[in-house]
């Protein structure tokens, strides 16, 4: 056993005595929910299943929303196996909620404490273990592979700043990814860095996959006619500070005719009222209210989650929250693409460096703003020109087609390790 996984879990065992405490105090600040908490000390709010289990760990919204076409292609193809999703926010919790398909359930990932890792996993005893992106839990990674379960560390992404924590434990890191059957990358940067610890397989990004979302037609129509001729901008996926940088590009537009309506759509829909507060010269409705869009209203935050794909059917132009902000890393640019709406980036957006690359060059899907001015002209012209946001939309919805591959990539790496 190395140094590392020593010191690790020897800090997590005298941590475990203040989780019930800590996580009360989280739930008080709306950072953890409080009907649901005991889930994240490993106790299961229902029964297994009998039969093959197959666990998928996703830790937040974006992680969620990549493995649901691989949950749907799960239960398909192999109905006996329940599907049991993890995840480690209220947000990615509410969503799975609307989205898992019957047969697949949702807990709270347990904290990895020895207690809380071994009273999740002697309930679940799951037979495939997957786990999404860059979620790294020494207990309950250790604790599934000595049950017997196969493990996955699928679409794995390692930032630099990872790389650099784990050159102070490499044998910790050798430990932790030496115990997956397969380690997929979802990019060449994080299978380089992978590489010093462990054989990476071939590179598989489930952030390429997946339908176009998905909203009521008949909520569409009653929105759309609100909205009227009006053209519409819908920043997406917005972080504090990138509300206000948007909507003061927005008011440098030229005027249009009908006047352009912005949509704010937060990343966190609970910080509705806070972008409101933020913009209030503007007075904005907010949707989590009940509020319609007015003929006169010249913002709307749309504070609520699941309606992604409203929005960007009501897009003349999608600007990507999370990229004009240091440090978020942006976010995937491919669900507004299947959808048809031109997408416009801040230069911040490192966690799909890769696909936006292909995006941007000749505008295939995406432009780039460096800064609010870009940003309001960028705007400006797509509005002005409705022909060249169309050929932008189009090229971006063929891109994202073209990506779909994934999956099967994905599912060929899977299907053998299957139970």
């Amino acid at each position: 056993m190395s140094l590392g996984l020593i010191l690790y879990r020897l800090g997590v065992t005298l941590l475990e005595p203040f989780t019930p405490g800590i996580l009360v105090s989280r739930a008080r600040q709306g950072k953890e929910d409080p009907v649901r908490h005991d889930e994240r000390l490993g106790v299961a709010s229902v029964d297994r299943p009998a039969g093959p289990l197959v666990w998928i760990h996703a830790v937040s919204v974006g992680e969620s929303l990549s493995v649901l076409p691989l949950i749907e292609r799960l239960r398909a193809r192999r109905p006996e196996a329940t599907v049991l999703v993890t995840s480690g926010t209220a947000t990615s919790a509410e969503l799975l909620g609307k989205r898992l398909p019957a047969g697949a359930i949702h807990q709270y990932a347990p904290l990895d404490t020895p207690g809380s890792s071994s009273r999740f996993l002697e309930h679940w005893r799951p037979d495939l273990a997957i786990f999404v992106e860059s979620e790294f839990w020494p207990n309950l990674i250790l604790g599934a592979k000595r049950q017997g379960a196969k493990l996955v560390l699928l679409s794995a992404r390692i930032t630099a700043k990872t790389a650099r924590g784990w050159s102070w434990a490499p044998g910790l890191a050798r430990t932790v990814l030496g115990a997956f059957d397969r380690v997929l990358p979802q990019d060449r940067a994080s299978a380089d860095r992978l590489a010093r610890y462990v054989a990476p397989g071939p590179l598989v990004n489930l952030k390429y996959v997946g339908a176009p979302l998905a909203c009521d037609e008949a909520e569409l129509a009653r929105v759309r006619a609100q909205v009227g001729g009006r053209p519409v901008v819908v920043a997406a996926s917005t972080h504090p500070q990138e509300e206000v940088f948007v909507a003061d590009a927005f008011r440098r537009l030229p005027p249009t005719d009908p006047p352009a309506l912005l949509i704010l759509v937060p990343r966190h829909p609970e910080r509705g009222g806070e972008v409101a507060e933020a913009l209030k010269d503007l007075s904005p409705g907010r949707r989590s209210t009940g509020e319609p869009i007015g003929p006169g209203d010249r913002v709307h935050v749309a504070d609520t989650l699941g309606e992604m794909g409203l929005w960007f059917r009501l897009a003349d132009v999608a600007v990507m929250g999370g990229g004009f902000a240091p440090g978020i890393g942006g976010h995937n640019p491919l669900e507004p693409a299947r959808l048809g709406a031109p997408v416009i980036t801040g230069p911040h957006a490192f966690n799909f460096q890769d696909v936006y690359a292909e995006m941007l060059a000749g505008e295939t899907g995406a432009l780039l703003a460096h800064s609010e001015a870009d940003l309001s002209r960028l705007i400006g012209e797509l509005l002005a020109d409705p022909a060249r946001a169309r050929r932008i939309g189009e090229a971006g919805r063929a891109f994202a087609a073209s990506k779909s591959a994934a999956l099967d990539d994905a599912w060929a790496q899977l299907e053998p390790l299957l139970p």
